[in-house]
């Protein structure tokens, strides 16, 4: 069965209570900065005869050509067909994707991202922005999949060091005009890509703030009033381009894989969460005569196994799946209880998964204690009961990060947990977050970062516990992405190597091991993180 018409949905006639007409509005009250859109009154619309409605059509950090959550959301064929239908409806209609597609997944591992563009080229993508993970196979082959695109890439803060000129020139915007009116897009990316992936020596990530105000002016002399920013940042980033870059009508957002609406100063601020799972609709009332934004109408379309697939992104998509399916969807054992692998749990407290991957962590190598970065579990689902596939461990760990051991001293160890709880209040789903093995600790968010864990006790068998010594010598297991300062993890430079990533086994396939030795597994949380503010 195919959706209600998006023009008819209650989301659409609810939202339409919430951001509309902000230049009339916003002026006049004063809008704080807010983590949630403010409800306000609905003000009268323009005559259409007056105003161009250009409609805006967002998804973000989409790793999944496929339908996720066992074939109920998400889907790119899918939202394929959304397009085409309110394209239909709304003729000025633009296709963006807020960053975040050629990694981490199971696909990529095997294709490197040649899935993710063959399938953007064929559902009409228009626009999308470098996120950090574009950048996880290096910077040739994202320039191999750029030439393949049959859309534009923004990165406006993406610079070649050696030319001084925009990575891949890239533009530094872009701008559409429909019926004469002309809206500007520009693009930014979070200057955290070069921790959390890897891009050569040679790549620059200058400061979105400056490059945002840059473009604006180059916009605005081309006689463009009408602006969106499409972003990989984080919200608290996002925020503050909105202040620091006045004159934004809308930021088109990503990084984080939840649904977030916000509102700093005057601007709003959308993202629709990852795979695919919602189609943002953002509808922008542009007066014919100012060319500004007068009104803006904006919902969260679910993408669900009610919505009809378009047959020709239907047809790439199968084509890729059939070359994975043969070997990925064997089974490798099987778990009595539901895994937990979503990032909200992942990224901010003990899950039964993240438990059970740094015990497997430690066990493997034989250390004392595991440390496990919650970000490196993506794929945002739980799992069971019942049979467990190569597919689904390759979709929990799909980067092939070597599982080393190390010496550290306990102080490297708290500096460890210290930073992975640094972010708990001020940043919804923070990557550092840290899932542990072999150690229990609590913690207080209330207190000032640096300064928040309150206990430490390391195992000296699976019943007896000692406090932490921070001169002390321990080993650790840890993936060569924390080791190396990825996520901030900057405490373990220098440390010695007693499993090196030359003989180490990669993520997935220690996790595989694990459950294929054990055949039957039944993972639980038994409040090795304990978090003293709730």
């Amino acid at each position: 069965m195919s959706p209600r018409p998006p023009s008819r949905s209650r989301a659409r006639r609810a939202s339409r209570l919430i951001l509309i007409t902000f230049l009339v509005v916003f002026c006049a009250s004063g809008a704080a900065d807010t983590g949630h859109a403010q409800k306000r009154r609905r003000q009268p619309a323009p005559a259409r005869d007056e105003t161009v409605r250009v409609t805006l059509l967002q998804v973000n950090d989409v790793y999944q050509i496929s339908p996720v959550d066992k074939g109920r959301r998400g889907g790119l064929a899918r939202v394929a067909a959304l397009r085409k239908q309110i394209a239909a409806e709304s003729p000025h209609t633009l296709y963006l994707l807020g960053g975040d597609t050629l990694a981490p997944s199971v696909a990529s591992n095997i294709f490197k991202g040649r899935q993710m563009i063959a399938t953007w080229n064929a559902t009409g993508l228009d626009i999308a922005v470098l996120g950090n993970h574009e950048f996880d196979f290096g910077d040739a082959v994202l320039r191999e999949r750029m030439r393949e695109s049959k859309f534009t890439w923004l990165g406006s803060n993406v610079f070649e060091r050696k030319t001084g000129r925009i990575f891949n020139g890239m533009p530094p915007y872009v701008v559409r005009e429909f019926e004469g009116v002309k809206v500007g897009f520009f693009g930014l990316t979070t200057t955290d890509t070069a921790q959390s992936s890897s891009p050569g020596k040679d790549i620059e990530f200058r400061d979105p703030c400056r490059t945002a105000r840059g473009a604006l002016s180059a916009l605005r002399a081309r006689g463009v009033r009408t602006v969106v920013a499409v972003t990989h940042l984080t919200l608290a980033e996002d925020k503050r381009l909105a202040r620091c870059a006045p004159g934004l009508d809308a930021i088109i957002g990503g990084h984080e894989h939840t649904v977030l609406t916000s509102l700093s100063g005057r601007t709003p601020i959308f993202k629709m969460g990852s795979d695919a799972r919602n189609l943002g609709r953002i509808d922008l009332f542009i007066s014919k005569r100012t060319r500004g934004l007068v009104s803006m109408d904006w919902e969260i379309i679910p993408v669900t196994d009610e919505t009809k697939e378009d047959p020709q992104a239907a047809a790439v998509v199968a084509e890729f799946e059939k070359t994975l399916s043969a070997e990925l969807d064997k089974p490798v054992g099987r778990t009595t209880v539901r895994l937990d692998a979503r990032q909200e749990t992942s990224r901010a407290q003990e899950t039964n998964l993240g438990s059970y991957i740094a015990d497997a962590y430690r066990q493997q190598t034989g250390a004392q204690v595991a440390i496990l970065n919650g970000g490196s579990i993506r794929s945002n689902t739980t799992y069971g009961p019942g049979e467990l596939s190569k597919r689904d461990v390759l979709s929990i760990l799909p980067f092939e990060n070597p599982v080393v051991m190390v010496e550290v001293t306990g102080a490297q160890i708290r500096a460890a947990l210290e930073h992975g709880v640094s972010r708990v209040r001020e940043e919804k789903e923070a990557g550092m977050f840290p899932q542990v093995s072999g150690l229990r600790f609590s913690y207080d968010a209330r207190r000032p970062a640096g300064r928040r864990v309150t206990s430490i006790q390391v195992w000296t068998n699976e019943n007896e516990n000692a406090p932490l010594d921070d001169k002390k010598i321990y080993t650790l297991a840890a993936n060569t992405y924390v080791l190396g300062g990825g996520d901030g993890y900057t405490m373990f430079q220098g440390v010695k190597f007693l499993i090196t990533p030359e003989e180490a086994q990669v993520e997935p396939a220690v996790l595989m091991n694990t459950i294929s030795k054990a055949g039957e597994i039944a993972p639980r949380t038994d409040g090795r993180i304990k978090r003293i503010d709730e």
